[in-house]
């Protein structure tokens, strides 16, 4: 499982000298949750993801990006079409665009 977003939210929760125990009842969750996001083991709510991002002093937007990012990854991870699949989803949201 791809863990960019845990990563940051680690390395940002650190940089702003706080603790598991501090940020989890910010977004409603008990700490080993928490711990279990950062390890990549458990997933966040969409939801949760501005509120995150204001207690940790971050930009919504790339942290949004990175959650995307993992979930996009969990679910094409082993495909062995993975690539194909991507380049068709490009070229879906380049129409959009």
């Amino acid at each position: 499982m791809s863990n960019h977003f845990g990563s940051k939210i680690r390395q940002l929760r650190e940089e702003n000298n706080l603790l598991l125990r501090q940020v989890a009842p910010f977004i409603d969750i008990d700490t080993p949750l928490l711990s279990k996001i950062e390890r990549g083991e458990r997933t966040l709510k969409k939801e949760q993801i501005p509120h995150l991002a204001k207690i940790l002093k971050t930009d919504e937007k790339e942290l949004t990006t990175l959650w995307l990012a993992d979930q996009m990854y969990s679910v094409i991870d082993g495909e062995p079409l993975a690539n194909e699949a991507i380049k068709q989803l490009t070229k879906k949201i380049k129409k959009k665009d």
